[in-house]
């Protein structure tokens, strides 16, 4: 039976058998004993997307991966980088660094710092995210062309994400047809991917995406 730790563009929690392309963590939110969620959903600011793999390590999803055998971080995953950004969180400085101070480096020119740090993205998403109380405000139709690809919008209970003026239906397995934004007329849209985060994405950021994206 899967675990409950797949991430849907929402920031909400899953249990399904589908596990993506990334990890990642918002801290420790779990019970070893029984390897569920704890009520928290988050223990940290600092939301960050993982590779699955790095250096050989090898961990115990959910389980005792600290000295002493207490807790590690509780992994989570996620269909692909567009999916992890939409629920907040940004690439890790451990092991995806170049990623990481890519994101970094084009926050800090997207809001005019300097000298640009990663707690200064963690704080300003923080605020953001659904996860995390963040509201969106309602999103217009016509404002989706302007939207840069990566950014992920919701219709509904459904998410989609933008990609060459189009827009791909998600699921934990991937990502249906491109549809045209017309689908869209008279439809009630929420903006998904964090202020912050589109401002990235606006600056060159690009994320990896699912390979379904390109079928």
């Amino acid at each position: 039976m899967p675990l409950q730790n797949r991430v849907d563009p929402f920031g909400a929690i899953h249990a399904v058998p589908e596990r993506g392309l990334f990890t990642g963590n918002r801290g420790i939110i779990h019970d070893p004993e029984t390897k569920t969620l704890l009520r928290k959903r988050w223990a940290l600011p600092a939301w960050i997307i993982c590779v699955c793999e790095f250096r050989s390590v090898r961990r115990e999803p959910m389980g005792r991966n600290r000295p002493g055998g207490k807790a590690g971080w509780t992994e989570l995953f996620f269909l692909d980088e567009v999916t992890a950004l939409a629920a907040g969180h940004r690439p890790c400085f451990f092991c995806r660094r170049e990623w990481a101070t890519d994101f970094v480096g084009r926050f800090g020119k997207a809001f005019g710092f300097a000298e640009p740090r990663a707690p200064m993205v963690d704080k300003r998403l923080h605020r953001e995210r659904l996860a995390s109380g963040g509201r969106p405000p309602p999103l217009p139709v016509p404002e989706l062309g302007g939207l840069p690809d990566g950014a992920m919008i919701a219709d509904g209970d459904t998410a989609y994400a933008l990609r060459a003026g189009t827009a791909l239906e998600w699921s934990f397995a991937g990502y249906a047809r491109p549809v045209a934004f017309d689908r869209f007329t008279g439809r009630s849209l929420r903006l998904l991917t964090p202020a912050t985060t589109i401002a990235v994405l606006r600056q060159g950021f690009v994320p990896t995406w699912h390979p379904t994206a390109d079928t």
